[in-house]
């Protein structure tokens, strides 16, 4: 199969979606797959672009044999709703040079990832051209996300956004999505059910697994068996609300032996960090992001494990954080409402995480105390059998490769039926 893929993010930016795309094309190339990426600069999740990558366009060729192709972005200093605009309109523009570029090699499948949904119009006529078929995967509803956040509290605003947003879905030939609630709201959006397709985010569960010591960890970053470690690892954007984690553990600091890590960058680092220090809270320490090699050890160390986001993006985003957690055995605290995809899941499937209602300080702090009582020493069993089960990289990626082939077959004979 001839894939392309059209993301603004990809390796080797290593959280996020980023990360996940290039696992996807390596998984893809190793089974023999023709594939190619457009893509940006990586910039993620530090907004800042990374040293050695221009900005400008070029094409690269990696180990496993897929061209990358990276086109000139907009990367904001500080993030707000007309810069953020300005980021993605940059890419969906300087990506048409690559993207047409493609024209004569006439892929069959053009898989693109939302965000950005800026990119979907050109998208579109070129499969129109050439005749590929179209995917869409949703790793964010951008739309939903910022009107969520408040980024956008006028309703005429709204309605256009929507209007528009449900438009684009609706042409795409596949609409695939990381969890069923994202899935149903794609549904809600006017998309055929018989056009979409799960596709989870996965763990590397033969990577990632409980059976991997953190003792040499604490030890390089001093800290004791005794402690107990409360961990946030990831990005550290405002859609995250990582503000209840230090009030967390202001409230906790009494206690002694619970130290809290942050692990990240992103465009509110700084800012936590001042807080931090303007309330002279004590027993939190920021790291920046630690090397994939070491991430099972990073896993082990801790005794909770924090995901944490606001109620608009907690309802639009199914964290991918989450998945390595799982997949580690490790105790986690997640803020989320009942009614999303991860209350579900906490309801299917008793004990995997603690779930807390989002922007609750008091109720925050009271999960954290209970976990951090459990016999978090232990693996979590129900979370490392959900992943097991559910988070395998191999499995996920070729029931998707399975299926999209089947929807492909099923696209061209209806389109041919319709002739």
């Amino acid at each position: 199969m001839r894939f392309l893929l059209y993301s603004i993010n990809f390796s080797p930016e290593m959280t996020g979606v980023g990360k996940y795309n290039d696992e996807l094309l390596s998984e893809l190339a190793a089974k023999g797959h023709n594939v190619k990426v457009i893509t940006a600069p990586p910039y993620y999740p530090e907004w800042r672009r990374h040293e050695g990558f221009g900005n400008w366009w070029s094409k690269t060729q990696l180990e496993n044999g897929a061209l990358v192709y990276r086109s000139p972005t907009y990367v904001p200093k500080k993030l707000g709703l007309l810069r953020r605009i300005i980021h993605l309109c940059s890419f969906a523009l300087s990506s048409l040079v690559n993207l047409f570029r493609q024209l004569s090699q006439k892929p069959e499948v053009v898989f693109m990832v939302q965000p950005t949904l800026f990119c979907a119009p050109a998208m579109l006529i070129f499969c129109r051209i050439t005749g590929a078929k179209s995917v869409m995967h949703i790793q964010d509803f951008e739309i939903d996300a910022m009107l969520g956040l408040g980024m956008s509290r006028h309703p005429y605003i709204s309605k256009v956004l929507k209007r528009v947003e449900s438009w684009l879905l609706n042409r795409f030939d596949v609409v695939s999505s990381i969890s069923y609630s994202m899935l149903n709201n794609a549904k809600e959006k006017g998309v055929a059910e018989d056009r979409l397709l799960f596709f989870p985010n996965w763990a590397d569960t033969e990577f990632v697994i409980p059976d991997v010591s953190g003792d040499r960890m604490r030890k390089a970053w001093g800290l004791t068996r005794e402690d107990k470690v409360v961990l946030y690892s990831g990005n550290i954007g405002e859609k995250q609300g990582l503000e209840v984690v230090l009030e967390a553990a202001e409230a906790l600091s009494s206690d002694s032996s619970v130290k809290f890590i942050i692990i990240g960058s992103g465009a509110y680092a700084k800012t936590l960090q001042v807080i931090a220090k303007r309330k002279k809270i004590a027993n939190v320490v920021f790291k920046p992001l630690q090397e994939w090699e070491i991430v099972p050890q990073v896993l082990a160390m801790a005794d909770v494990h924090l995901v944490v986001q606001k109620r608009g993006a907690a309802d639009a985003v199914l964290p991918s954080k989450l998945t390595n957690i799982l997949s580690a055995g490790g105790h986690a605290l997640v803020t989320a409402d009942k009614n999303t995809e991860l209350g579900q899941i906490e309801n299917r499937y008793l004990g995997i995480y603690t779930l807390v209602p989002p922007e609750d300080v008091k109720a925050f702090i009271e999960g954290l105390r209970r976990c951090l009582n459990l016999d978090t020493k232990k693996p979590n069993r129900i979370a490392r059998e959900y992943a097991e089960e559910n988070l395998n990289k191999h499995i996920i990626i070729d029931r998707f490769v399975t299926e999209l082939e089947n929807r492909v077959v099923k696209v061209e004979k209806r389109k041919l039926s319709r002739d």
